[in-house]
């Protein structure tokens, strides 16, 4: 049977580019600082690179799945142009109070939700006890809630909790997860 493998799963916007709204199209794609660099060394470390992202723009109807998938192919080829593999790249199209009716419904795979998550694993084969969320907000992070999977918040704020880690950039990222491989944990480290 194949084994399982660590992830770090990644929200997009905010996490890996600079937040900007509804983002769909590459000319307003800009990387947060450090992110090329922080994927490219988790990447080294061993871990899948997962995104998980909701792209409400879609259910809005402010750009099409057609649209995001322009932009989330280019994103792949631009990193793996810089030496970067995205293991798999998930998105919840769907809202609540869609414009576009085949979009509102109360999905599992709308983040806080963990159905993406859930899905990922399975795809790809991913061992949550070893993995590791990265996102910008709480919501992203759910998933260290219901699994072992331990949390990274990028931001400013002290909002860490037993389950969550805030790192205020991506090099503090990566010192945190190569002090926690150094230990041999899924446990906080001191940063």
């Amino acid at each position: 049977m194949e084994r399982l493998r660590p992830a770090v799963f990644l929200d997009r916007d905010g996490t890996i580019n600079i937040e900007k709204g509804y983002l769909y199209r590459k000319e307003d794609f800009i990387y947060l600082e450090g992110a090329v660099e922080g994927l490219r060394r988790l990447q080294d470390m061993g871990y899948l690179l997962v995104v998980i992202t909701n792209q409400s723009g879609i259910a809005r109807g402010y750009y099409s799945e057609g649209d995001l998938k322009e932009l989330t192919d280019w994103m792949g080829s631009d990193l793996k142009e810089k030496g970067i593999s995205i293991a798999g790249m998930y998105y919840c199209p769907h809202h609540p109070q869609a414009i576009i009716g085949k979009y509102r419904k109360a999905c599992d795979c709308r983040k806080p939700r963990t159905g993406l998550f859930y899905r990922a694993a399975e795809d790809l084969r991913i061992d949550f006890e070893k993995s590791i969320a990265v996102g910008d907000r709480l919501r992203d992070l759910e998933i260290c809630h219901e699994t072992k999977v331990k949390g990274i918040l990028l931001s400013e704020s002290d909002e860490a909790n037993e389950d969550i880690v805030v790192c205020r950039d991506w090099m503090e990222i990566v010192h945190y997860i190569e002090s926690m491989k150094k230990e041999g944990s899924n446990s906080a480290p001191n940063i």
